[in-house]
């Protein structure tokens, strides 16, 4: 038997055909190895399959019915405060005593040439840092009264970003991509959990009252996601535009059409299962008409006691405050209603010039950030306190920040800071996130983080981590690639956690 077997491996055509066969099973072994699928070990693999996409089972008629997170989560809602324009770390929250000690000489070291070009000495804030709480947190009296809530805090001091540019920065906060066309984190949440609200939407995007953020819509799009799950713009000052019902049209003929729609919609949806832009379509729809009656009253502030409207400002002489006063009492009252993502801006891109709406101080940085500070602090400020005191905190992440922070230097012939994404500040504050905390340094100037150097890519998976979803899990497959927030990199920063 074994001399016939040689004897026809022997035979041309023969060798010929098994070593073709050959020939496959050793690509198809390389292949399976590539993949880590030939490993007999079952932890291993087990592994594998752990880290192995997860994605929200959405129905399409409901697509923004609530979900279950991967795991237990922390926080039910997020509230993001963006500071557009890239708000100074070393004159709000990043306390440098070598700088006021050095003020007035040339940074150590090569020099620097940064975004609009070469710096000048070193520049010590003109604002006093004081110790606020028990924590003892120095704080600049520019934020003074966001300074007297640090021991809620969890700072962050050695954040990094990919860009000096204001647009690419925007997007790379809320989406985690400089580029155009990615989703908003707001997006993802909304994608991965769903509302618990049904009448209003998961994701509310409010712009500050001098006008949308340098990149506007990119901070709450939906990329290439359903575009059910893109935020809605509104503010206390700009409502919802087309709620209304028109004045030639009865309430009994508006239920009756949308009636006669639904009904339409469900036929054509039967026709198109896999349609997701129609389904979007019909959910917003039917959304829009819940929103007739819910976004008026969640907007109307006239039911807020004078003292809240007080504590926040909104009774303020100076209207900049004043609307940014009531777009925070909004902000809570979205929060209250069970609004999964809220997206809070200060500052507005540019109008009448650099640091004019926004927190670009390239110039004149003590006269434009006095200006800016005052319609900052005292309503942010007691947005955190009111959320504290309805005991909103206990589910709520609130998170401080902004695109990148500013040099430590002022800029030659100029008495402002040039962009710095070499290391900046955000703070956490409220569900699962340590009080009174600080993570992280820059350097003896707030120049660069030296300390525990982290990424905007952390920072979006500790948020998602709190939410109870897995950064690498949460995903969506788009030409060809499974696309992340984090892109392939992240970590969440445990050490900000509770537990």
């Amino acid at each position: 038997m074994n001399k016939i077997r040689a004897s026809y491996l022997l035979d041309r055509r023969n060798f010929l055909a098994q070593s073709a066969t050959g020939l496959g099973g050793i690509a198809l072994t390389h292949l399976l190895a590539s993949h880590n699928l030939l490993l007999a070990n079952q932890d291993h693999v087990r592994d594998i399959a752990d880290k192995s996409p997860l994605r929200p089972q959405i129905d399409p008629t409901q697509p923004n019915r609530a979900r279950a997170p991967h795991f237990p989560a922390a926080a039910k809602n997020v509230l993001v405060i963006f500071c557009a324009g890239a708000c100074s770390q070393i004159d709000t929250f990043d306390y440098k005593p070598e700088l006021i000690r050095l003020d007035g000489q040339p940074l150590p070291g090569e020099k620097v040439i940064t975004f609009q070009g070469g710096q000048g000495n070193l520049q010590r804030s003109p604002w006093e840092f004081k110790p606020r709480g028990e924590s003892g947190k120095m704080v600049s009296t520019l934020v003074d009264q966001l300074g007297e809530l640090a021991d809620e805090m969890c700072f962050v001091h050695s954040l990094t970003s990919k860009t000096n540019t204001h647009g690419p920065g925007e997007n790379f906060m809320s989406t985690g991509f400089t580029l155009d066309g990615f989703p908003s984190i707001g997006s993802w949440v909304s994608y991965a959990l769903g509302s618990e609200n049904e009448n209003l939407p998961a994701f509310v995007a409010i712009p500050d009252p001098r006008g949308t953020p340098q990149s506007s819509v990119n901070n709450w799009g939906t990329g290439f996601l359903p575009a059910v799950f893109q935020g809605t713009e509104f503010n206390a000052s700009s409502p919802v535009r087309n709620l209304a019902r028109p004045a030639g049209i009865s309430a009994e003929e508006d239920v009756a059409t949308r009636a006669f729609l639904h009904r339409l919609n469900q036929r054509h949806m039967e026709q198109f299962p896999g349609d997701s832009a129609l389904a979007a379509r019909i959910s917003s729809y039917e959304l829009a008409a819940k929103m007739q009656l819910s976004v008026p009253q969640v907007c109307d502030l006239s039911t807020e006691p004078e003292y809240v409207l007080r504590e926040y400002g909104a009774d303020s002489q100076n209207t900049l405050k004043a609307a940014f006063a009531r777009n925070c009492i909004l902000a809570r009252r979205l929060i209250e209603q069970g609004v999964r993502f809220v997206q809070l801006f200060n500052g507005a891109y540019q109008t009448g010039g650099e640091g004019t709406s926004n927190w670009d101080g390239h110039k004149y940085l003590e006269d434009q950030y006095t200006v800016h500070g005052e319609i900052l602090d005292q309503p942010a400020a007691a947005l955190l306190r009111d959320l504290k005191r309805r005991g909103l905190l206990k589910d709520t992440l609130v998170v401080w920040c902004t695109e990148f922070g500013r040099m430590p230097t002022f800029q030659e012939g100029a008495s402002g800071r040039d962009h710095n994404p070499a290391g900046f500040t955000a703070w956490l504050a409220g569900a699962g996130v340590k009080r009174g905390y600080s993570y992280g340094a820059t350097d003896e100037f707030g120049y660069k983080a030296v300390e525990h150097v982290s990424t905007v890519y952390d920072l979006h998976a500790t948020i998602l981590h709190l939410l109870g979803l897995d950064h690498e899990r949460l995903s969506f497959y788009h030409n060809g690639t499974e696309r992340r927030l984090t892109d392939v990199h992240g970590h969440v920063i445990f050490d900000l956690l509770t537990t």
